[in-house]
């Protein structure tokens, strides 16, 4: 059994490790669903953050939850919808400091206060998102941007 190892202290220093470990733990798996699932598993225990998971996109319109970590989340989200919705259609990471204050945010959870969404490429189309909330208010920055979507190449 493998485990996330953190030692440094600035964030931008545990992503490099996260992103070490998980180039290793993911060498040898092919399948998209494992990667995704052990990505997931491996930011939750690196971050703890409140609820980490992917939206695969299933048809041009909808995307269909799928490996996640945390409480019940939303199962199906239409494009140009919520966070999730929105970082599809403009095709790029979102950061949301208070999900309040983010027009028409689907709280999946009342817990959540932030949250932050990273496409996920392959052959320049996005296959899914990556959405990771917080249960505090400014929990993303762009050192979590900038670490999230080198993480995200690897699904």
């Amino acid at each position: 059994m493998q485990h996330i190892q953190i030692t440094t202290t600035t964030k931008a220093e545990q992503y490099k490790e996260l992103y070490e470990q998980l180039v290793h733990i993911l060498d040898q798996e092919t399948d998209m669903i494992a990667r995704m699932t052990t990505i997931c598993s491996a930011i939750k225990e690196a971050f703890n953050f409140y609820w980490i998971g992917f939206y695969r996109v299933l048809n041009e319109n909808e995307l269909v939850v799928g490996p996640y970590i945390g409480t019940l989340g939303c199962l199906r989200i239409q494009k140009g919808k919520g966070v999730c919705g929105t970082a599809w259609k403009l095709e790029k990471t979102i950061i949301v400091p208070d999900v309040d204050k983010f027009d028409g945010h689907i709280a999946c959870s009342s817990v959540s206060k932030s949250e932050i969404v990273v496409p996920v490429f392959k052959d320049n189309q996005i296959i899914a998102v990556l959405d990771i909330d917080s249960e505090y208010y400014n929990a993303f920055d762009e050192t979590d941007k900038e670490w999230l979507e080198k993480i995200v190449e690897l699904v």
